[in-house]
């Protein structure tokens, strides 16, 4: 056994290369797609073709005699759901596949074909001809939609007279900004299998966080809690979209009706059809500001594209409740609900739109007033939460604008527009700040002191890709003072108890500290202790009490993203030549998967600024680009030289002094690009992506 008293190999700081890195370059990590099962059979998803209607008929008999083909499950067979069922305990019409003969949009599951081998399964469901009663339908999303509305769950937030303060500044800022639907693309598509085993449902699935899943999938079917068990040993991403997906739904219900273990697997197509999206957004923002360029008045009205079937919120004036001070902020937020898929969380729901729009009109208040975008910035520092008036946590903005700043070599920028060349090229610079979200969530862990002297942890975590796996190794190890060598993982696995899903930038530090409190218990046990007996002794962390009773602060991340573009105006093509981004994001806990982090958001936002625009068909309201050759997102060739780093912003609010790392990166990110390409050509682009045809159009 390690003494707990010895001094430990410093653990949390530390560059640390993945502990399950090894397996993933050389093969033997499985995804979901990858677990062998005795008996598997295999299912494909039928599609709706039709942009809303009714199935009228189905023609299974004969996919029935196809070689191999098990059976097809449609809305006349499925096993029925429980309609109450949702996150949060919200009711969602997505979850609720196969119960009727509605088609509510294209795309939605309306068949599953289960089949001996996959390819079985596949032509099975291209042979399964499906006719529907079609319906008038709506798919076009505008701001000014009749429909539009303002949600109970997103009310009206405001201090001051905004109208007001604005019609009193010297100064006004009065834009429209918009953003198209956005797509995941994880490299992994989404899989599930499914199987009954000893009287319980065993789930192998590609998931954000298998504790959550287990739950839903036992409300939806009606089963006891405990019955459901998930597991997701390796993910490859998910961006918000890998909840409990349409493959696994389905997944369940053939397991259960044939009762034998079923995988469905997704096709990229399909990942762009069922999995969900970041809406469409439209965007107003004013401001008011003094000559000095400090802000009166500040609104954001939004609106974003929802469904008929769930009513999903794109908070996009998240951003705007805490990143500036002024006399009087207003936030509204509308939805309108559309023939079309339900959209879904995507990296920095809300405050990837809302900055767009909120920081590209903070580059034309610059310009109006002519102070520099940096200074703008620091003028509208606030002390408390603008809108709540709590303290903050920590808060280091000041710092990732100064540093950003001066790395990025931003004092020797000529600040007028359309005058640097570099050969045909018009180059510019632009910057953006940036903020997301942070805390802490109730989650449970526990550890254990093995006879062989190391340690077990094992949480309910998720590793989607991000490095969380050696993020909780580090944590534990300082936790327990001993060498990270000396601790096992075991995560991604619904029997290990309750703990937050990867998501929000709130997974590590939720299960960093549930881990903490369990190495404490753990230490507590093993006061007195001579020898480990051979099954162990476990601690036991659960955080809920310690969480409900912290102060009310404002707890965010935050950073300052400057990019430097050149643009050919003859050819409109737009090139990112560098970018910077230094934030203030608590402590850090894996600086060499920190950075990885921060600059794929970076590279994300850099692909929402250039390149990345849902399309639809009107009249059937399918997407006319769901896949990698119509969808563009950044390669590597888009990819410039990107540098990623940070500045102190130890958070006491959390015992390991820790924020979160996965969304703050890519916010600010577009609008930073945008800004760049105004300073480069004099030409403001407010719709992204800044294509080659917008940038044509708009020199013309």
């Amino acid at each position: 056994m390690t003494d707990l008293t010895d001094s430990a190999t410093r653990a949390v700081g530390t560059s640390t290369v993945r502990v399950e890195g090894r397996e993933k370059v050389t093969g033997a990590a499985r995804y979901a797609a990858d677990v062998p099962f005795e008996g598997l059979a295999h299912g494909w998803l039928v599609l709706a073709t039709v942009a809303r209607g009714r199935v009228s008929s189905i023609g299974v008999d004969p996919v029935l005699a196809m070689p191999g083909v098990i059976g097809v499950i449609h809305h006349g067979n499925a096993p029925r759901l429980n309609p109450k069922a949702g996150m949060f305990g919200i009711p969602d019409g997505t979850l609720q596949l196969l119960q009727d003969d509605r088609v509510p949009h294209f795309g939605r599951p309306v068949a599953l074909v289960v089949a001996e081998t996959l390819e079985q399964a596949r032509a099975g469901a291209d042979a399964l001809v499906v006719t529907y009663e079609e319906e008038p339908h709506d798919t076009a999303f505008s701001a000014d939609h009749p429909g539009a509305y303002t949600p109970v769950s997103a009310p009206v937030s405001a201090k001051g007279d905004v109208d007001a303060e604005i019609a009193a500044s010297p100064v006004v800022v009065d834009q429209r900004y918009s953003t198209p639907e956005e797509h995941h693309g994880s490299m992994e598509p989404h899989a599930s299998m499914a199987r009954w085993e000893n009287g319980r449902l065993e789930v192998v699935d590609s998931n954000q966080g298998s504790f959550m899943v287990s739950t839903i999938l036992s409300a939806l079917f009606h089963l006891d809690e405990g019955v459901v068990r998930v597991r997701a040993e390796h993910v490859g991403g998910g961006f918000g979209s890998k909840g409990v997906g349409a493959q696994l739904i389905l997944a369940v219900m053939a397991a259960t009706t044939f009762d034998r273990p079923v995988r469905v697997t997704l096709t990229r197509h399909q990942v762009f059809t069922v999995t969900g999206m970041r809406p469409a957004t439209r965007q107003r923002i004013r401001l008011g500001a003094d000559s000095t360029g400090r802000l009166r008045a500040i609104d954001h009205e939004s609106v974003n594209q929802t469904s008929t079937i769930y009513e999903y919120v794109e908070r996009n004036g998240e951003v705007t409740h805490a990143l500036y001070a002024a006399d009087a902020i207003r936030i509204s937020t509308s939805v309108v609900p559309v023939d079309l898929p339900t959209p879904t969380w995507m990296r920095a729901p809300g405050c990837a739109p809302g900055s767009f729009a909120v920081e590209s009109a903070m580059d034309e208040l610059a310009e109006a007033t002519g102070i520099d975008p940096v200074e703008l910035r620091l003028r509208n520092e606030p002390q408390v939460g603008p809108l709540s008036g709590l303290p903050f946590s920590s808060r280091n903005l000041v710092g990732c604008l100064q540093e950003g700043a001066r790395r990025f070599g931003w004092a020797d920028r000529d600040p007028r527009p359309g005058v640097r060349r570099d050969g045909r090229w018009l180059v510019g610079t632009g910057m953006a700040a940036g903020i997301y979200g942070a805390g802490s969530v109730p989650s449970t862990a526990a550890v254990t002191a093995e006879a062989d002297g190391g340690y077990t942890v094992a949480i309910g975590a998720a590793d989607i890709g991000t490095g969380a796996r050696t993020a909780l190794t580090l944590v534990a190890a300082e936790a327990l003072n001993v060498p990270p060598s000396a601790v096992r993982m075991k995560i991604a696995d619904s029997d290990l108890g309750s703990a937050w899903f990867a998501g929000g930038s709130r997974g590590t530090s939720s299960w960093s500290w549930a881990v903490t409190a369990a190495a404490e218990d753990l230490r507590d046990k093993l006061v007195g202790i001579d020898r480990i007996p051979p099954e162990g002794i476990t601690g036991r962390g659960d955080t809920a009490a310690q969480i409900a009773a912290l102060a009310q602060q404002e707890r965010h991340a935050h950073g300052a993203q400057f990019a430097e573009v050149a643009v050919d105006p003859l050819t409109g093509e737009v090139r990112v030549r560098r970018m910077l981004g230094i934030f203030a994001a608590g402590r850090i806990v894996n600086p060499l998967t920190t950075r990885s982090q921060l600059v794929g958001g970076m590279v994300m936002g850099l692909s929402m600024a250039l390149h990345e625009e849902g399309l639809r068909d009107a009249a059937f309201g399918g997407q006319v680009n769901g896949d990698f050759a119509g969808y563009h997102v950044a390669a590597h060739a888009d990819v410039p030289d990107i540098e990623a780093d940070w500045v102190d912003d130890y958070d006491p609010s959390h015992p390991s002094g820790i924020k979160g790392v996965g969304e703050v990166a890519i916010v600010g990110t577009a609008a930073a690009v945008a800004n760049a390409v105004w300073h480069a050509t004099g030409v403001r682009h407010r719709t992204l992506p800044i294509s080659l045809s917008r940038v044509l159009t708009s020199q013309a």
